[in-house]
């Protein structure tokens, strides 16, 4: 029996011959995507590699070597188009992508729309977001504020995509693959639930309690030291906020934010009464025009992938190999098609870099249904 040192030593002469047979196949990679380069044949031939990889697989001389080697070729493969793709870029046939890149987005004489009411932590976010003065409206639902700028009655949407404590916003994650509009800007906004009264109101005046129950459960290691007080579920904080001016009852409190209180005139009897100090949520600047700024960081784009084993990995695999930092990954259920989903990602970027470029043309040549849903 050879021992481990002799063993080592095999392994090592074998892996040079495998690095050298990988860099002669790569040379003849290169001639490959020349020929494609001037007959304008896709890189991306599907029925060709799987063809392949079952004749290598029948080379084998057992199934767990079967196995293995087919996910090493799928690999090779894989490595392939990468290399292809990027002959494509350097050769200038890259495809255009259909954004185009400003200094800033149009801020002047524009209309603003998010979904709720004045006072909520959605009108705050515009207002961070755009200043004081932007001309604004609210509507009822997400999908309200979507049609409003998708048929030009807003020039942007402000809304939520993403809660530090309670998780994505579902439905607005559905609304960018259903209407053809783009994020251009995002606003993180703290949470900071404070207790809200009347002017001239104390703490021993009240009695109950309004609020939004997700705000009330947040809220709740503090409530519970006044067991005295009814807590009283309602439509969302700022709808409490504005009962609670309107009455002018010093019985009645709510629980809000200071955005809130200065709104309709109310006093902080008691400043952040929230247990998690950090809860933040994340929103989204939506418009109907296809831009991103030059100086935009962050790409994410959303797409389906064939049902099959390791069709997720290999579209990822685009981001991993441009040296690109993926940050977020969600999935939400197709409609209609059970057990299929649709992923989103967020990654780092900005659409003029060639990285991306090279990026987004393998993971939309590979993918079902790729869509930009902004650079931002």
């Amino acid at each position: 029996m050879k021992d481990l040192l002799e063993l080592r030593e095999e392994i090592d002469q074998i892996d040079r011959s495998l690095v050298e047979l990988f860099e002669r196949r790569m040379e003849v990679c290169s001639d490959v995507a020349r020929y494609k380069i001037a007959n304008g044949r896709k890189v991306f031939d599907k029925e060709r590699e799987q063809a392949k990889l079952t004749a290598l697989g029948g080379l084998a001389q057992n199934e767990f070597n079967r196995h293995g080697i087919q996910e090493l070729f799928s690999q090779i493969m894989s490595m392939s188009r990468k290399l292809q793709y990027r002959m494509l870029e350097e050769n200038g046939i890259c495809g255009r992508l259909p954004f185009i890149a400003v200094d800033d987005i149009d801020r002047e004489n524009i209309r603003v729309v998010f979904q709720g009411v004045e006072g909520a932590y959605s009108h705050a976010a515009m207002r961070a977001y755009f200043g004081e003065d932007v001309k604004s409206f609210h509507v009822r639902t997400f999908r309200d504020a979507m049609e409003a700028i998708a048929e030009g009655s807003a020039d942007y949407a402000v809304l939520p995509i993403e809660n530090s404590s309670a998780g994505i916003v579902a439905d607005n994650y559905d609304l960018l693959v259903n209407f053809e509009n783009y994020i251009v800007g995002e606003q993180i906004v703290k949470c900071e639930h404070a207790l809200l009264g009347v002017p001239g109101a104390k703490l021993s005046d009240i009695q109950r309690v309004y609020s939004h129950p997700q705000a009330l459960s947040q809220c709740a290691e503090y409530l519970e030291r006044h067991p005295e007080w009814n807590q009283i579920p309602y439509d969302n904080t700022a709808l409490a906020a504005k009962k609670i001016a309107k009455d002018g009852d010093p019985a009645q409190a709510a629980v809000a934010s200071r955005f809130a209180a200065e709104l309709f005139g109310l006093e902080v009897l008691a400043d952040h009464i929230y247990y998690n100090k950090k809860n933040s949520t994340r929103f989204i600047v939506v418009t109907n025009q296809r831009v991103f700024r030059k100086d935009a960081t962050k790409i994410s784009i959303c797409f389906e992938t064939p049902h099959s084993s390791g069709s997720l990995y290999d579209i990822l695999s685009h981001i991993i190999y441009n040296n690109l930092n993926m940050f977020n990954i969600e999935s939400r259920p197709i409609p209609g098609r059970n057990w299929e989903y649709r992923f989103f990602v967020d990654f780092t970027g900005n659409l003029n870099d060639s990285a991306v470029k090279n990026a987004l043309r393998g993971i939309r040549e590979e993918a079902i249904n790729m869509k930009i849903l902004g650079n931002y």
